[in-house]
């Protein structure tokens, strides 16, 4: 029997909704979209265009798929982040919006074409430093993670996007191998959950992101406490750190830029007003 985009739709939604899912209509719409090549504009103008059999089994299985609680940017091995398409892998975070405001800050601190060096410390899927790259020209940076699978995924996208030009990438510990006092920017988006709250995280987050870019260990700062002191090494005179936090770390961590050395030190909201960004400067 054959199915419309319109009924199709409908039918994805009504199964997400009886499932608990928490953005049916998104979802649904985004498989659909996937699965058949429609866009949003088709789905609204050509609501009664036909699925043909292999499109209606492929949407049948993907939401299914997201009935269990797999994310959609799992099924479909891509999530937009920024300005950007980036492939994933299920070595990387799904990258999150609020993490945007790292990439915001640093493009509202550089000029068009400046020219400066930038590094993200456990990279993953590439997505802050792919994010300044492509829109500062001049800019060149370097990402490292101690995860090969992960830097292979960076590596792709980097190719993929262009940026494989200007953008080095480094299996190590955070900065290890990276040399004193160059670079401009130094941006980490660390493991920052307490390793007796990952059991508590939603399952698309417990069962499909590597918990080794979610555990931040018994306190969830030991990533802090290692990266404060190494950044102010790998940064420049007056050059910027930027670090994502959990929203409940603010103090903690600013206290750490501060102990290693950081004037400067801010924390900024993200678009939802929860803490989200430790800012600090290095004198």
């Amino acid at each position: 029997m054959t199915t419309t985009l319109v009924k199709a739709w409908t039918g994805a939604q009504q199964r997400l909704k009886a499932a608990g899912i928490d953005s049916p209509a998104i979802d649904a719409r985004l498989l659909l979209e996937a699965a058949t090549g429609a866009t949003r504009t088709d789905i609204l103008t050509d609501p009664h265009r036909e699925l043909s059999h292999d499109q209606a089994d492929l949407l049948d299985e993907w939401i299914a798929r997201r009935e269990k609680r797999e994310p959609v940017a799992r099924i479909l091995g891509r999530k937009g982040f920024w300005k950007l398409l980036l492939n994933l892998s299920d070595a990387v975070l799904v990258p999150r919006p609020e993490t945007e405001c790292i990439v915001d800050m640093i493009l509202k601190q550089t000029q068009a074409n400046e020219a400066f060096q930038m590094a993200d410390l456990g990279v993953g899927s590439g997505a802050i430093l792919l994010s300044v790259l492509s829109e500062r020209p001049a800019a060149r940076g370097v990402g490292t993670d101690i995860s090969e699978d992960a830097l292979a995924v960076a590596r792709d996208n980097a190719a993929g996007i262009g940026l494989d030009g200007r953008a080095a990438f480094l299996r190590t510990s955070w900065g290890s191998g990276l040399a004193d006092a160059s670079f401009d920017f130094v941006a980490s988006n660390p493991p920052y959950i307490r390793s007796d709250v990952i059991p508590t995280l939603d399952p698309e987050v417990y069962h499909h992101d590597p918990h080794l870019a979610l555990d931040g260990g018994e306190s969830g700062l030991e990533a802090y406490e290692a990266l404060a002191p190494e950044i102010f090494r790998l940064l420049k005179p007056g050059g910027r750190a930027l670090l994502e936090i959990g929203f409940d770390q603010s103090a903690e961590v600013e206290n750490l830029m501060k102990n290693a050395g950081f004037t400067d030190v801010t924390t900024y909201l993200d678009l939802s007003n929860l803490p989200r960004v430790v800012v600090a400067k290095k004198p």
